[in-house]
């Protein structure tokens, strides 16, 4: 069988193709490579992919492909577990869809109902959200799903993480039975595999093998410090990589405060994220991260979750994360879309077990750097 290997071999339309190269999509990641064509051909599909791998396209490029282009209502349906990832996901999809006449709008907690209703009466095809926001439009007869052609279930195993099982059972019991569901989840556990059995057909399994969770684009480095070094040893490598746009990662939201106020204490302009911060905070500090007005966000894992930045050139790990998997989740948030990337984790004598653990799950090195 022949493996593609560019956008360029896929049988997409002239308008679709066009909107990808405008994205500078050229290479095809694993996921992409093996989701695309059967999902083109209306098979169910469950895709195992992290997040950074390129999943948006592999789910969004098809569906766009398969629905009526001049049809006002919906027939696209994406549920995703957070309000980043929502916008996240309809940006995509409308710019791959840029020069077809096909449109998709977020619809998330937090924001004015009423704008998002004017959104669906203008009349999309794609409606991109969260669980909890669909349910209350559906309840007020401002979305309806029986024209719903394709359904894509992003990151399932967070919706199910964040008690959304209920939630996805409502939904889905309102969209037509003969439709095209997709899944896309981290990992393949049983509940995952509970919701692909009940509303999924004959589903082709598509798992990407764990050397393929670190993406080859991103230099992976480690350094060994003695704990008490850390803060100078970060900020020596923020001046001599001459570092202008990355994430610091902290095990814990206090580890998170106390090191962006240091950070700022020396000149640094740090801001931190964490579970502490009110959504309104969160959101203002995200938009000034991604619009360049601050060098360097310190994050925690669970504050990072459905952040898609581009043109983030590194990932600091400040500790090394509880759960190897989280690694690389981590540096998942730079080389995006292709680009390359550095990865670089500070490791006190006490964590060289985690890095051990970390470097068992993958084939792709991570090099020692010696800091003096």
């Amino acid at each position: 069988m022949q493996i593609l290997q560019h956008f360029e071999d896929l049988p997409l339309s002239p308008e679709i193709l066009r909107g990808i190269r405008e994205m500078e999509f050229e290479e095809l990641f694993p996921i992409q490579a093996q989701a695309i064509i059967p999902l083109l051909r209306g098979k169910d599909v469950i895709g195992q992919a992290q997040t950074g791998t390129g999943k948006t396209a592999a789910f969004g490029i098809p569906m766009l492909e398969r629905l009526r282009r001049h049809d006002k209502h919906v027939q696209g349906l994406v549920l995703v577990p957070t309000r980043e990832l929502a916008l996240q996901v309809a940006n995509h999809i409308n710019r791959f869809g840029k020069y077809t006449s096909l449109r998709a709008v977020p619809i998330y907690g937090g924001e004015s109902l009423q704008k998002q209703m004017f959104a669906l009466q203008r009349g999309v095809q794609v409606v991109v959200g969260t669980p909890g926001r669909i349910i209350d439009h559906l309840k007020r007869g401002t979305l309806r799903l029986s024209t719903v052609k394709v359904v894509v279930l992003d990151e399932a195993d967070r919706m199910l993480d964040m008690g959304f099982r209920d939630d996805i059972d409502y939904i889905l019991a309102r969209v037509p039975v003969d439709r095209q569901t997709s899944l896309f989840s981290a990992t393949i556990d049983s509940s995952v595999m509970e919701i692909s059995q009940k509303y999924m057909n004959n589903p082709e399994k598509i798992l990407v093998s764990k050397d393929e969770i670190a993406l080859p684009q991103i230099t992976q480095l480690y350094t060994v410090v003695n704990p008490r070094d850390k803060f100078d040893v970060l900020c020596k490598l923020i001046d001599e990589e001459n570092i202008k746009r990355a994430i610091v990662f902290c095990r814990t939201r206090h580890g998170a405060a106390k090191l962006s106020d240091n950070l700022r204490h020396y000149g640094y302009n740090a801001e931190a994220i964490h579970a502490d911060l009110n959504q309104a905070r969160r959101e203002a500090i995200v938009a000034a991260f991604r619009n360049h007005r601050i060098q360097l966000l310190v994050a925690t894992d669970v504050a990072a979750r459905g952040l898609d930045i581009e043109g983030i050139t590194h990932i600091l790990n400040y500790d090394v994360p509880f759960d190897s998997l989280m690694y690389f989740h981590r540096i998942g948030r730079t080389a995006r879309v292709g680009r390359n990337g550095t990865a670089i984790t500070l490791v006190a004598y006490g964590e060289l077990l985690e890095l051990e653990r970390i470097q068992a799950l993958t084939k792709t090195r991570i090099e020692r750097m010696e800091i003096e």
